[in-house]
């Protein structure tokens, strides 16, 4: 399932659903990224994110079927949240459910580094009087990298 919506989520709830949608899991891993209050030493009071809706929800279902095709996994939850953001909101929420922790682990730590690179997400902070726009991290790049290069 995929979802990218203004509206925040519970992820009881989601993680309840998944649960209740397939029986056979027996391990669910998840990943929930959280706006922080400060970003390269700048307090960070709000964050808006912006996405194309249409080529968003393609690139994270290509990388769902990438993920469902690479491990033996049941199925997945993806919500990605867009609009205006303050420190403490939930981002983001990467879910793998499958019949053994091994595989649900790395999938989700496989969806939440791809997404961090080859997401259509633009984020833009506010930091006191200032806004900019926030540059990809080489260290995000890294971990989507490393995945290339595993089996």
């Amino acid at each position: 399932m995929i979802r990218i919506q203004k509206e925040d989520f519970d992820v009881t709830t989601e993680l309840q659903n998944l649960r209740r949608a397939h029986p056979a899991i027996g391990a669910i891993a998840n990943f929930v990224g959280i706006v922080r209050n400060s970003n390269n030493g700048q307090d960070v009071s709000e964050m808006t994110l912006e996405h194309y809706p249409k080529m968003a929800e393609q690139v994270l279902e290509g990388l769902q079927q990438q993920a469902l095709q690479r491990w033996d996994i049941i199925d997945t939850v993806i919500i990605h949240r867009v609009g205006k953001l303050i420190p403490s909101d939930q981002i983001v929420l990467v879910a793998v459910a499958s019949v053994h922790r091994h595989d649900a682990f790395a999938a989700c730590e496989f969806l939440i580094d791809q997404l961090k690179t080859a997401g259509p997400f633009w984020k833009q902070e506010r930091a006191g009087d200032d806004t900019h726009w926030v540059e990809e991290r080489d260290n995000d790049k890294l971990a989507a990298e490393r995945w290339q290069r595993r089996n």
